[in-house]
């Protein structure tokens, strides 16, 4: 990632989690969702939610996303952008606003829906007293 790409407009960061919601595997909900969150060094990872059909071990397409960032080394988070099939804003779940919390707790979240419509809101307002590293301390 170039330093030019570091601060990628919102709308592109929806873009590119629109385009991986497309290769989101949910045959069971048919309710597909693509992540895009973008690092402190400028790099994006994307994560569609991958269902399974013993339900407790699917995975939401946020998670994924952090989980694959995690996995090449980039543990900050600023910035995460979430679309769906379902033509409504989509929020992340409680299980996805934990784990952002865990790599940026002054992160923003950028949703949007199939129609234009966007959405930005601080990790903060979407779990507000929040319990992370800092709490163990």
């Amino acid at each position: 990632m170039t330093p030019e790409q570091m601060d990628i407009p919102d709308e592109e960061l929806l873009k590119i989690a629109r385009d991986a919601m497309e290769k989101a595997y949910a045959p069971y909900s048919r309710f597909y969702v693509g992540a895009a969150i973008a690092t402190d060094t400028g790099h994006i990872f994307t994560g569609t939610n991958v269902e399974n059909a013993s339900y407790g071990l699917t995975v939401c397409a946020e998670r994924v996303a952090v989980f694959k960032a995690v996995s090449e080394g980039h543990n900050r988070i600023v910035r995460a952008a979430i679309v769906s099939s379902s033509g409504e804003i989509t929020y992340p779940c409680g299980a996805c606003r934990q784990v952002f919390n865990e790599f940026s707790a002054d992160m923003s979240v950028v949703m949007g829906d199939k129609n234009g419509k966007v959405e930005k809101t601080p990790l903060a307002e979407l779990l507000p007293n929040s319990f992370g590293p800092e709490s163990l301390t």
